[in-house]
């Protein structure tokens, strides 16, 4: 049999909002299954960074500010490059989410640059395997995945509003994304394992 997936969500929430989207895939990923832990990279332990080179996946969150991730998860970014040089990423799933106050707010770009940052870590991309919402006139802003992303999980809350307003359709979408990468990740696994692989 193999082993329970190990998933972390490395994020940084600058008001709360993002923080609210990493407990939604948090929850999603327990519910399928994975032992989850949270880090916050603006905070990072040496503890924080065993988990990160320990785990099976990893799930990347920023709010999306002047058309990328916030500079603090920059910051986190720029100093794995170590673990760049040595591939000690090499072949985790990886995922994203993010949010920001307009319904677009070029969060397409803060999607993209985690799957850029999981490549160069020769990681592995589950997108969000979800159909658009609220695409018809038949539909509404309550779907999951209500602002047509496919890259991974996005949310839109008014800048005006405190983290308990993040949209409930949003953090169902996350919660999905979190129960994906899970499965995914429990798949990848278990294949590996009838495979006699190690890694």
């Amino acid at each position: 049999m193999s082993k329970k997936p190990s998933v972390v969500i490395a994020y940084y929430s600058g008001f709360g909002h993002t923080d609210v989207l990493a407990r939604a895939v948090e929850r999603g990923a327990v519910e399928a299954g994975a032992g989850v832990a949270l880090v916050s990279v603006d905070s990072i332990t040496d503890e924080q960074w065993r988990l990160l080179d320990e785990a099976d996946a990893i799930v990347f969150g920023s709010p999306t500010y002047m058309g990328s991730a916030a500079g603090k998860f920059h910051v986190f970014a720029e100093s794995t490059s170590k673990r760049w040089a040595s591939a000690a990423w090499r072949d985790k799933l990886g995922a994203g989410f993010t949010n920001a106050a307009c319904k677009a707010g070029d969060k397409h770009s803060t999607l993209a640059y985690f799957a850029t940052l999981a490549a160069q870590h020769q990681m592995n991309w589950v997108n969000l395997g979800l159909h658009p919402g609220w695409h018809t006139s038949a539909e509404s802003e309550n779907d999951l995945n209500r602002l047509g992303y496919f890259n991974g999980a996005a949310a839109s809350t008014p800048a005006d509003l405190p983290a308990d307003g993040v949209s409930k359709a949003d953090i169902a979408t996350a919660e999905h994304l979190g129960e994906r990468v899970a499965r995914h990740t429990a798949v990848v696994l278990a294949g590996r394992a009838a495979l006699g692989l190690t890694a």
